[in-house]
């Protein structure tokens, strides 16, 4: 099928498929593909991701519980902060392009930073990345035949901005203006002195949204009706609570283009939703759905010798993961009084036993976690260097003397179950940041008691944190878990109402905006932000924004470190634990590419059904 291009398009079109180039009249760039550092993997001629099988069938149908593991759903609309949406609507690590919203372009699997042409085949932008056109394929279309244009990325950027999630609009905040040029071709300009390296990156990956559907619909309800979108898949049948599915497009306008060969395989994608993960394993060992990725570690030791696993009609495997590990951990509110003082947020840190609870509780499956930014070039490591203390040195005065030696590590026991010197030294901290024990009670100068609520919406991770609290309640906390339904959880975490929380923040190869909403001052009280731990610190601050403008990979791995560092040495969490592999059971009914994404899974989008064959 061809088609008609405005005048002087055709030129530029061929010209990108050379790949990146500087155009001689304006000296800007010109390219299929945006990197945070200019080296792209792939050619604009390139036929399809290496991670895939581009002649993989089509057909079949794939059912799990998800990554997330959520418990239900109750909105469509996964881009503003009411409501809980299913997974599959929103880009994620798991996965990576959405298979519902589209958007200009998309990360590559296999590449730590870099996004490819999808309704857009091309970007122009200068060296300083000031700002950045895109031009969009004529045959992009919404799922009703109607074509995707740059009005309705306009639109999508500016409803974002004033109406969006405020999780996911950090980039928005550096945009100036947006233009559209013509129908098919839109302009951002970012502000005068924003760290530009990532924008035009992260822009390309804003979800599009219909502004004709949204002229009839209020962007800013929750709702269950199905939104017009125009990705591989649409919703399907669904029941709250229960399950959803998405049916494949057949005529999805992107499903020759690159970026999507070999991907997008089953006929239908299902979740399926569990209040309990117990329940859920038995729904599986009764073929009630097809894959199961296991969370509990104790269930993965214990309960997978079933008959169909020990006759091979299900498939356990351990699948390994090379992505970058996340920062989980029991975040401390230092919006709270109690939790403002350092000494106190340390002593916590040592009250937790993690040896005993890897060899008691996880049948030592899990390593501990450290850092930030685990397992990457961004873990601060050794004294700082001296890159690093150029860094440090304005902020001497202002953060933790240990941020100029070594890097804090948690306390590490000898599994018995026996910390004795950790709780005396604990001990001794609360002392010195002003509570002393009262009758068993660890009370503050006024004689108010230590107490910590901890919220979940599962009791599943009560085994975990029973422990722990026992521990606080020797030191006189008075702490206790408390079930909640998952509705209150997420408006507790959104508001910050809460003592200590367990977050799980995805760690990306090539950190950007994202940064400031999870550490920034700024964020600290923006309801529905991802800085759990209300951090204000200007050091903190000045190192975030170290790392979004760095201009390479190194100095943006030196500014990581330091950044490390002073987090670190702060104790704004007790750091959690890690497993570098995914934990995952399927019935025998599928094939997969030989070679696995690096960044990703890649199960919903490269895996396909044998029955497809």
């Amino acid at each position: 099928m061809g088609f008609d291009f405005p005048k002087g398009l055709l030129s530029l079109v061929l010209l990108a498929t050379m790949g990146p180039v500087v155009a001689q009249d304006s000296e800007t760039i010109i390219s299929h593909g945006i990197s945070s550092f200019g080296d792209l993997k792939y050619p604009a001629d390139f036929e399809h991701f290496n991670y895939v099988n581009p002649d993989a069938p089509k057909g079949g149908v794939f059912s799990h519980t998800g990554y997330a593991n959520a418990e239900t759903f109750d909105t469509f609309n996964p881009y503003i902060l009411l409501g809980t949406p299913p997974e599959g609507l929103v880009m994620t690590s798991s996965d990576p392009s959405g298979l519902y919203f589209e958007s200009l372009m998309i990360a590559a699997a296999d590449e730590p930073s870099s996004v490819y042409g999808l309704v857009a085949y091309e970007a122009e932008y200068p060296p300083d990345r000031s700002w950045v056109i895109f031009r969009m394929r004529p045959e992009a279309r919404f799922h009703d035949g109607t074509p995707i244009t740059a009005e309705d990325v306009k639109f999508s950027l500016d409803i974002l901005e004033e109406e969006g999630d405020p999780r996911a609009i950090v980039p928005l905040l550096d945009v100036d203006v947006v233009q559209v040029l013509s129908p098919h071709e839109i302009k951002v300009s970012f502000n005068e002195g924003a760290a530009t390296r990532d924008l035009p990156m992260q822009i390309a990956q804003m979800p599009i949204l219909s502004k004709a559907y949204y002229s009839e619909h209020d962007f800013t309800q929750s709702s269950l009706d199905k939104p017009l979108a125009s990705g591989p898949y649409r919703i399907g049948n669904y029941r709250v609570g229960s399950w959803v599915e998405y049916e494949r497009v057949d005529d999805y306008w992107g499903k020759d283009l690159p970026v999507n060969q070999g991907r997008w395989n089953f006929d239908v994608i299902r979740y399926e939703f569990y209040r309990d993960p117990i329940v859920a394993l038995e729904a599986f060992k009764a073929k009630e759905f097809l894959l199961n990725i296991e969370s509990i570690s104790r269930s993965w030791a214990l309960d997978y010798n079933f008959p169909a696993v020990q006759d091979g009609r299900v498939i356990k495997e351990a699948i390994l993961d090379q992505s970058p590990v996340s920062a989980q951990g029991f975040y401390l509110n230092t919006r709270r009084p109690e939790f403002s003082d350092i000494r106190v947020r340390q002593a916590l840190d040592l009250a937790f036993d993690f040896e005993w609870t890897k060899e008691n509780l996880f049948y030592g499956q899990y390593e501990r976690t450290v850092s930030f930014f685990q397992g990457t070039a961004m873990e601060a490591v050794g004294p700082p260097t001296d890159a690093e203390l150029e860094l440090l040195e304005p902020f001497r005065e202002l953060v933790p003397e240990e941020v100029f030696g070594e890097p804090y590590v948690p306390p590490v026991s000898d599994g018995s179950g026996s910390i004795r010197n950790r709780m005396r030294e604990a001990l001794g901290l609360l002392e010195d940041a002003g509570w002393r024990i009262m009758n068993g009670v660890l009370v503050n100068a006024e004689g108010e008691p230590f107490e910590i609520e901890f919220y979940d919406f599962s009791d599943s991770f009560f085994r975990v944190t029973g422990p722990y609290f026992q521990n606080l309640r020797q030191l006189g906390i008075d702490a206790t878990n408390r079930l909640v339904d998952a509705a209150q959880y997420e408006r507790l975490n959104q508001e910050f109402d809460f003592d200590i929380m367990t977050a799980n923040l995805p760690t990306s190869p090539t950190p950007g905006h994202e940064l400031r909403d999870r550490f920034g001052s700024a964020f600290a009280d923006s309801v529905g932000s991802w800085n759990f731990a209300g951090i204000r610190d200007p050091a903190v601050d000045a190192l975030v924004e170290a790392v979004i403008a760095a201009e390479s990979r190194e100095e943006m791995s030196t500014a990581g470190r330091a950044l490390d560092r002073v987090l670190r040495a702060s104790h704004y969490w007790v750091p959690h634990w890690h497993v570098a592999s995914y934990r995952t059971a399927w019935w025998d009914e599928f094939e997969r590419p030989e070679i696995m994404p690096t960044f990703q899974r890649g199960v919903l989008d490269t895996w396909w059904s044998k029955s497809a064959e």
